[in-house]
């Protein structure tokens, strides 16, 4: 299924590395899921502390048909999270997590519930 995926830089300079990075990323999530219509990458700065260092934030949102994940990753107080490409390790994984567990429910489900509930949704 084609799909964009929207990646926003907030108070970090946006570099090839950090874009290869979440690319490779997407391209992983699109191996679980197949139905992915459409998604929302932030990178994000948000803290300056000098104490705890800067911790990195980072929410993915992906759009398939049956539901929309989100993931945030906002750990204050983990100090592993002070690397970009560890949140983004960690934010992906959960994601992938997500996006299993809803394939694996739409595969539990018989043929005729899987009709019935998108006969239903579309009344």
């Amino acid at each position: 299924m084609t799909n964009e995926f929207q990646v926003v830089f907030h108070n970090i300079d946006q570099t090839s590395a950090i874009n290869d990075a979440v690319q490779k990323r997407i391209n992983k999530l699109e191996r679980y899921c197949n139905q992915i219509i459409a998604g929302r990458v932030v990178l994000d700065s948000p803290h300056n502390n000098h104490y705890k260092g800067k911790v990195y934030f980072v929410g993915i949102e992906i759009h398939t048909p049956s539901k929309e994940v989100r993931v945030n990753q906002e750990q204050h107080d983990n100090h592993a999270h002070e690397d970009l490409y560890v949140a983004i390790r960690d934010a992906f994984n959960a994601a992938e997590r997500q996006l299993k567990s809803i394939d694996k429910k739409h595969r539990t489900l018989p043929p005729h519930k899987i009709v019935t509930a998108f006969n239903d949704e579309a009344a």
